[in-house]
């Protein structure tokens, strides 16, 4: 029997997400084959026991260390034979349709080497990442400084988030979001997987940016769904989560953009990234240590002494 879609799911101390995750899988409703790869990154609760329990037909690799999630999605690679590989998150839930249509929708498109579905926030609301334009100089700067928000039927000013374009409708785009990405093994074979230099944050952006380079179409197909259980902003982030998401603008700025641009631009790039950076960690320090989280925003992990919190940043760190 052949493998249509090998699903990637990486798991760090978020046993019940990955758990819930898994289970909307199998709920799916497809004539397509696939195969489940779930990489473990040397976490701390019982994810491995229980998961292989649970799951035992799941090809679960268990790190010894934290890996990261470029180089803990690209060991998935490594052993997948689908046709597509679909990168999914461990705190998200898909539709019973999401596998048969996006299969569906790829199959019909051979240009296209990746796709997407419309993702959605626990209150009904857009998860803006699904969609997006590269974070040039220009479009980083209108979103940053709010322009973006001020003009939002200004393509102009909105050229990261596309806010201008309807969520409900189908369109090319420059990248996805690495929380449900469908990318075809011919892409892969040709780009190659994700970075491993980027930790947690900016790899989606860049495999999209390589894709693109390469030829290859993306685009974003909302005919379908899926729940993203993202963490609530109102809670304090480790300061490895602050420093990994601008690190990740540097370099990937640094490695796509540097050279198009002279050393005035760049420096007012590395400067801005350096002054954000410093507010987000003035902000964060004012949030109360362990702010409540609502239910859509964090589910408790059994398993361990008292209780702890999944967020999204967790999934990946």
């Amino acid at each position: 029997m052949s493998v249509d879609v090998s699903i990637i799911i990486l798991n760090y101390n978020t046993c019940r997400l990955t758990m819930d995750c898994l289970r909307s899988v199998y709920d799916s409703e497809t004539k397509f084959f696939y195969e489940i790869i779930l990489i473990d990154n040397n976490s701390r609760d019982d994810s491995v026991e229980r998961i292989s329990r649970e799951f035992p037909d799941v090809l679960l690799i268990a790190n010894s260390e934290n890996v990261g999630f470029a180089r803990g999605n690209n060991q998935g690679m490594e052993v997948a034979s689908g046709r597509y590989v679909l990168l999914l998150n461990s705190d998200t839930v898909i539709r019973k349709d999401t596998l048969e249509t996006m299969l569906e929708f790829m199959d019909s498109r051979p240009d296209l080497g990746a796709s997407g579905c419309k993702v959605i926030l626990p209150d009904g609301s857009l998860d803006k990442a699904c969609k997006r334009g590269f974070p040039t100089p220009a479009a980083s700067f209108y979103y940053a400084f709010g322009f973006s928000k001020l003009f939002p039927d200004r393509p102009r000013f909105n050229g990261y988030q596309l806010g201008y374009l309807d969520p409900d409708q189908a369109y090319p785009v420059d990248c996805l979001v690495g929380a449900f990405m469908l990318v075809r093994r011919q892409t892969i074979d040709q780009v190659g997987g994700l970075d491993g230099e980027f930790f947690m944050y900016g790899e989606d952006l860049d495999w999209c940016f390589r894709i693109k380079e390469a030829g290859w179409g993306i685009y974003y197909y909302p005919q379908t769904s899926i729940v993203h259980l993202k963490g609530g902003s109102a809670r304090r982030r480790p300061f490895r989560i602050v420093y990994e998401f601008h690190r990740a603008m540097i370099l990937f700025h640094r490695k796509h953009y540097s050279k198009r641009y002279n050393s005035m631009i760049n420096g007012a790039v590395y400067a801005g990234v350096g002054v954000k950076f410093a507010l987000s960690l003035v902000r964060n320090a004012l949030i109360r240590p362990r702010a409540v989280p609502s239910p859509a925003q964090s589910l408790t992990v059994p398993g361990e002494a008292g209780s702890r919190t999944e967020s999204n940043a967790e999934v990946r760190l």
